[in-house]
């Protein structure tokens, strides 16, 4: 029998067997199981094991963000906004005298010692920003969250309705690359050397698929998304083949 693991990487075998559990309890049990907020990359993974269920539904919230809550639920359930447990707080602050960026957002809310998995996009348009939150750490974080960097702010509850939407923009280029290693992809995209690479690697600048990596040598495969700080982020779109120098033809995609 294929082991369900072959299909996804070493390192993601605990997040596999969570989700192999929370299908199983919404079997037994027969009631729906909500997750903390997902990465792109879990949202892959739980869809793989759970997409083609029969008896277990899965659907994630809110569209057109990047981290999401899922829910995995039996087929007579009607899965309403609420059971996502999600709320949205837009970030008040003196916009005329500070400017406040996505990282100030990030380092404040985990100073207050909560988990990456609690709370999901920062959001910003213009000096609006927004922050989703689940909703059993949500009012801690409202009393809590008085000052980023510098400036005093207060949290404001908003509808749904009102959160930002933001479009991502690729750049897509094709290139060829010796080998399919993170340092090669990664001395591909960013025009720097595989020994720049390497450094930037081992001095945990690099996220492979949301988690930082300290492995120059593991191998990208298609759909997997990379981000070096400082650099950006970007993503192996496809793999077109070898040419006929046994090199990688790549397709990748730059965030704009």
């Amino acid at each position: 029998m294929m082991s369900i693991y072959q299909h996804f990487r070493q390192e993601e075998k605990e997040f596999v067997d969570g989700v192999l559990e929370w299908r199983e309890q919404v079997e037994n049990q027969y009631a729906p199981k909500r997750t903390d907020f997902l990465d792109p990359r879990q949202q892959h993974i739980i869809q793989s094991i759970v997409g083609q269920n029969e008896e277990v539904k899965l659907s994630f919230y809110p569209v057109g963000t990047e981290r999401k809550r899922a829910l995995l639920y039996p087929s007579y359930f009607q899965p309403q906004e609420e059971d996502y447990g999600i709320r949205l707080f837009e970030i008040e602050y003196p916009g005329k005298f500070v400017t406040i960026e996505h990282k100030h957002v990030l380092g404040s809310i985990m100073s207050l010692g909560l988990k990456r998995e609690k709370f999901g996009d920062i959001l910003a348009a213009g000096q609006k920003l927004q922050l989703l939150l689940a909703e059993e750490i949500s009012e801690y974080v409202r009393l809590e969250l008085t000052q980023i960097g510098k400036a005093t702010v207060t949290l404001q509850e908003v509808p749904m309705t009102d959160l930002i939407e933001t479009m991502e923009e690729w750049q897509e280029k094709v290139t060829t690359v010796s080998s399919l290693r993170l340092d090669a992809v990664m001395a591909a995209i960013y025009n720097i050397s595989r020994q720049k690479a390497q450094t930037f690697i081992k001095s945990n600048l690099v996220k492979l698929n949301w988690k930082v990596t300290e492995n120059a040598s593991i191998e990208v495969e298609a759909g997997d998304v990379i981000s070096v700080r400082g650099f950006g982020r970007s993503k192996l779109i496809s793999i077109e083949g070898r040419t006929k120098r046994e090199k990688w033809r790549i397709s990748l995609g730059i965030l704009k």
